[in-house]
C-alpha cells in the first residue's frame, strides 16, 4: 500500500481528514492485509478485508454491529474492537474494489503459544467471560458469517461424500479415513447437544492469538478477530482452546510421538473457561465441556482429510501432503483426548461440582 492509498481510505473518516500520519505493515496475519496508522495523537489498525476467504462480508458487519448495539462494551474487563464507522456510518470502507475496516489500537502482545498454564487460564476466562457479557443479546439476530463452520455433522457428509469418489487409497490413507468415518458415535453425542443446548454469542475461533495480552502478559488486554462471531454453542469455543491450547504439539507438527493432550492446560482451560460461564451455563452446556475438544479436534481431522481427498482446494499447502498430514495429527490428538477421557472427567467433577 502507499500512502497516498492509505490517506484515501482513512479520509473516509471524518476525524482522520486532512491528518497527518505515518504507516506501516503490522502483525503477521494470514488473512487480512494489517497497517498501523499512527497520528499525532492517536493509532489506529487498519485492515484490509479478505473477501476471498470471509465471502459475506456483510454478515460480519451485521453481527459486529448487532453486537455493539446491545452489548455494553464498558462492562467487560478488557477491550472489544469493534470497526469504527465511516461517514456513511459504515464499518466497511470500499476503496479501489476492495474493503476495508479501522480499528482502535488496542497496546498489548499476542501469542501464538502459551508459555505458562496460567496464561491458558486466563485466555479461557476472557473467552468465557465474553460469552457471559453477551447473555441477554438474542443470538438469533446473529447471522452465518461462514455457514455451518462448526457443524460436525455437515463436516462428517463431507467426508463421506469425498471418499466415494476417492479411488487407490494407500494404506495409511484409508486408516485415517476409516477413523475419522468411525467417529460417528461422537456426531451423535454432538447432534445431542444440539439440540438441548440453547444458541450463545460465540466466537468459534478462540485460539490464544486472538487476544492481546497487557505488556506483563498478566491481563487479557483485549478479544480481538471477532468476522467469525455467530450465534453457536459454548462446547465451539471451549473446543477450540482445548484444541489449540491444551496439545503438545502445533496442527503442521509431525513429531507423532510427542503428539497428546496435556491434562494439566486442560484443567487450566476448563477452570477459566467455567469461571466466566458458570452462572450462565445450563446442565447440558456443562456436560457439552466433556467432547467440546473432541468435536472441535474432529471437525478440523475432517476438513483437512477432506481436503486432501479434494486435491488441496480449500487450505494452502507448503506439500501436497500437508493436509493429509494434518489430519493425521488431529486423529492423535483425537484419540488421546477419548483414551484420557475418564481422566478429563474426573477434572470437570472437581472444577464444576456438578454429578452426571
Amino acid at each position: 500500500m502507499k500512502e497516498e492509498q492509505i490517506s484515501s481510505i482513512i479520509g473516509q473518516y471524518d476525524f482522520l481528514k486532512e491528518k497527518k500520519f505515518e504507516f506501516q505493515t503490522f502483525g503477521s496475519g494470514l488473512i487480512h492485509g494489517t497497517y498501523l496508522i499512527q497520528t499525532s495523537d492517536s493509532k489506529y489498525i487498519l485492515q484490509e478485508f479478505n473477501n476471498s476467504v470471509f465471502k459475506y462480508p456483510e454478515r460480519i458487519a451485521h453481527n459486529q454491529q448487532v453486537l455493539g448495539e446491545k452489548g455494553d462494551v464498558s462492562e467487560l474487563p478488557f477491550a472489544l474492537p469493534l470497526p469504527i464507522l465511516n461517514t456513511l456510518n459504515d464499518s466497511l470502507t470500499k476503496f479501489d474494489g476492495k474493503l476495508f475496516r479501522l480499528f482502535d489500537f488496542v497496546k498489548g502482545e499476542t501469542l501464538q503459544q502459551i508459555q505458562n498454564s496460567e496464561q491458558a487460564y486466563l485466555a479461557a476466562k476472557a473467552y468465557g467471560g465474553f460469552a457471559s457479557w453477551s447473555k441477554e443479546i438474542d443470538a438469533s439476530l446473529m447471522q452465518e458469517s461462514i455457514p455451518n463452520f462448526h457443524r460436525l455433522d455437515w463436516r462428517f457428509e463431507n467426508l463421506e461424500k469425498a471418499a466415494q469418489t476417492s479411488k487407490n487409497l494407500k494404506h495409511e490413507e484409508l486408516e485415517i479415513l476409516n477413523f475419522y468415518l468411525s467417529q460417528k458415535p461422537l456426531v451423535e453425542k454432538y447432534l445431542d447437544f444440539l439440540s438441548k443446548c440453547p444458541q450463545r454469542i460465540t466466537h468459534n475461533d478462540t485460539k490464544i492469538n486472538n487476544l492481546i495480552f497487557t505488556e506483563d502478559l498478566e491481563k487479557v488486554a483485549a478479544v480481538i478477530d471477532l468476522d467469525t462471531l455467530m450465534g453457536g454453542l459454548l462446547l465451539y469455543d471451549f473446543g477450540d482452546l482445548v484444541r489449540t491450547v491444551a496439545c503438545t504439539e502445533l496442527e503442521t507438527s509431525r513429531n507423532w510421538e510427542n503428539l497428546e493432550l496435556k491434562p494439566e492446560i486442560f484443567q487450566k482451560l476448563l477452570e477459566g473457561y467455567w469461571e466466566g460461564i458458570s452462572e450462565i451455563a445450563t446442565e447440558d452446556e456443562a456436560k457439552s465441556l466433556l467432547i467440546a475438544g473432541e468435536v472441535m479436534t474432529c471437525i478440523m481431522g475432517l476438513r483437512f482429510f477432506t481436503d486432501h481427498l479434494q486435491g488441496n482446494i480449500y487450505y494452502k499447502v507448503q506439500y501436497p501432503e500437508q493436509n493429509f498430514h494434518r489430519a493425521k495429527n488431529q486423529m492423535i490428538f483425537l484419540r488421546s483426548q477419548q483414551r484420557l477421557a475418564p481422566q478429563l472427567k474426573e477434572l470437570w467433577y472437581k472444577i464444576t461440582g456438578l454429578t452426571d
